[in-house]
């Protein structure tokens, strides 16, 4: 299953995202309203599995508070730097909610950063917060614990919501590669996002 605490043997794939990590962090975004000035929006998708994973599907509800500012991108690009993994993970978890990831028969939890990024087709709105350890990956110590993070993409389309994509990174770490470039190092593999509905309008009104 996508999260859930039943453990296969454990397999992890490195991606050489260099770009798409620095697209996550780096990236400028736009000078969102405040909560009080905008509804709240939602997004569902269905993730679709790859690879091992091939032929699963789960329901994806991302819920849409507020979009974190350039302040708050800059507060996570500076936890890395200084401490890698952990400074990065300690500064989401210090970070208000700005959103919430649920998934059927799951109780969801808070996302600590939404970053809206205008396209020339519609908006991109890129995700990521702190996984919730599961009680027997914390009991048994396993090494999934390492991946203790979760992103994900929209890449929305005004003109054609059936060219609307995304992708999400269950679990998820940072890692610095042999060339000194960061990266994603994911366990298992990532899940594509299909049959977008954006209820809202997603992040319309900022652009």
């Amino acid at each position: 299953m996508l999260l859930d605490g039943k453990f296969q043997p454990f397999t992890a794939r490195k991606f050489g995202y260099c770009g798409l990590l620095l697209a996550f962090l780096l990236s400028g975004v736009i000078h969102a309203s405040s909560q009080d000035d905008k509804k709240i929006e939602t997004i569902d998708a269905t993730a679709m599995g790859t690879s091992t994973q091939l032929g699963h599907t789960v329901g994806v509800k991302i819920t849409i508070y507020q979009y974190s500012t350039p302040e708050d991108r800059q507060v996570l690009v500076d936890a890395f730097k200084k401490g890698q993994q952990p400074g990065l993970v300690k500064a989401l978890q210090d970070m208000k909610s700005v959103g919430r990831i649920a998934i059927p028969g799951t109780l969801g939890y808070d996302i600590s950063y939404i970053a809206l990024i205008p396209t020339p087709t519609g908006r991109k709105i890129r995700f990521v917060t702190n996984r919730v350890i599961q009680f027997a990956e914390a009991y048994y110590n396993t090494q999934s614990t390492a991946f203790d993070l979760t992103a994900g993409e929209f890449d929305l389309n005004d003109a054609d919501n059936k060219k609307s994509a995304g992708v999400l990174y269950p679990a998820a770490q940072l890692i610095i590669n042999n060339k000194g470039e960061l990266q994603f190092d994911l366990r298992k593999n990532p899940w594509n996002l299909t049959n977008i509905i954006d209820w809202n309008g997603a992040g319309k009104q900022e652009k």
